[in-house]
């Protein structure tokens, strides 16, 4: 199965802290919003690699300790074993694409805010199994 959208025009009509798009066999495409002050919150993935690109807003990423600012266009790639988070440091929404690969989050799961992301011990979990 395949998957074909705008995902710009998807991001930036969700007003969701995260939604998974699409899950294929070896990857999957989230969307997210970090709201003004937000955060992804700090997480270290023991087998996924995560491509993240910024599509609106200002942030920065914290890799393993080492900050560095993020503007629109801008994308990181964090490999397996890198504690990280990407933190809106601007004054709109951060709109954030990204791919995990392999998959880190149930197919299909939306999470309105960052409080029901982090109380989704489910979703949590499957993140943590994935070898």
């Amino acid at each position: 199965m395949s998957y074909i959208s705008h995902v710009v025009d998807q991001n930036n009509k969700s007003n969701n802290f995260r939604e998974v798009l699409f899950t294929g066999q070896k990857s999957q495409l989230v969307i997210m919003n970090i709201p003004v002050g937000g955060e992804i919150g700090e997480e270290t993935h023991a087998h996924v690699e995560q491509t993240l690109f910024v599509i609106q807003g200002n942030g920065k990423a914290v890799l393993d300790g080492k900050e560095t600012l993020l503007d629109a266009g801008d994308v990181v790639v964090v490999t397996p074993g890198t504690r990280h988070n990407i933190v809106n440091v601007g004054t709109g929404d951060m709109k954030i694409t990204t791919i995990y690969a392999p998959a880190n989050h149930i197919d299909a799961r939306i999470h309105a805010t960052k409080a029901d992301a982090d109380a989704d011990k489910e979703d949590e979990a499957f993140g943590e199994a994935v070898i």
